[in-house]
């Protein structure tokens, strides 16, 4: 279950970070576009978190 809760999340967290960044290149806005690429990989991560667990058993 933990497996596809960390995926949802992340896909989740990588839209909104692709979004900030979208937005803040549209307003030249660094701080914007620097915390959307911290979204977003913060979403990768999770995903990555996501795969571990599936690939384990929820064991981790």
């Amino acid at each position: 279950m933990g497996e596809l809760i960390d995926k949802a999340k992340g896909y989740a967290n990588e839209a909104a970070g692709n979004a900030k960044q979208a937005a803040g290149e549209a307003r030249n806005d660094p701080d914007q576009k620097a915390e959307g690429k911290g979204q977003e990989l913060k979403g990768k991560a999770q995903k990555l978190a996501g795969s571990i667990k599936g690939a384990l058993g929820d064991k981790v």
